[in-house]
């Protein structure tokens, strides 16, 4: 029987370590490599070709949102599950928006992690039971623009360069990372401090700290 191919995709070197253990107890996993970030993991999953992506958001530098887009783009069988610890509904809805068929809390038992892989590699859907209610209100408000949060107001594209820009890149970096002009990323800084009436970067860094688009730096 062929076995599950998982990609294992986080910064914590210890949660990556626990999730492998886990699934590899299991006879019908496969972790074929672990990523520490997201730009790590498309170039991962070209490489490995795995069934189920494991990723998880808020990671510095490129987005997983981002990645899951390139993952999905270069390998469209790859099936994408976010294992987050984010009941959030901005991510809910990217999620979404990317194509991904899982969304799973990291305090979610053991063996409903291993479910939800499995429901994903056969081409189901699995959302943690704390987050199916928020997706009811999500749909149940989309087509209200004013109702949404302002952060859904940004193009996918404007949301990378704004965590980017939040996590000190500069325009000229992040038109490295991303392939892009410099005048490309300029236009989007403009038109995302523009609709969030952002005037600073104090402003900005702010912003993506409250939406989660950025982590709070932690002292190790």
């Amino acid at each position: 029987m062929a076995k599950i191919r998982c990609l294992l995709v986080d910064d914590h070197t210890l949660l990556r370590q626990g999730v492998r253990r886990l699934l590899e107890g299991e006879s019908d996993f496969d972790v074929v490599g672990e990523s520490p970030d997201a730009g790590d993991a498309v170039e991962k999953a070209r490489e490995l070709r795995p069934d189920v992506v494991l990723m998880d958001i808020g990671m510095p530098g490129l987005s997983s949102f981002e990645a899951a887009r390139q993952i999905r783009k270069n390998r469209p069988e790859t099936k994408l599950l976010f294992l987050t610890m984010y009941e959030d509904d901005d991510y809910l809805a990217q999620c979404l928006e990317v194509g991904a068929t899982g969304y799973v809390l990291k305090d979610t038992p053991a063996p409903q992690l291993v479910s939800a892989v499995r429901d994903v590699y056969k081409g189901g859907n699995h959302l943690s039971s704390r987050v199916l209610g928020k997706l009811v209100d999500f749909r149940a408000r989309v087509h209200d623009a004013k109702m949404r949060p302002r952060v859904t107001t940004l193009t996918p594209r404007e949301r990378e360069i704004l965590k980017l820009l939040a996590e000190g890149n500069s325009v000229k970096e992040i038109a490295v990372l991303l392939d892009l002009s410099v005048k490309t990323v300029e236009a989007h800084k403009f038109n995302l401090m523009r609709k969030l009436d952002i005037h600073n970067k104090a402003q900005l860094v702010t912003y993506a700290i409250q939406k989660k688009i950025v982590k709070i730096p932690v002292n190790q």
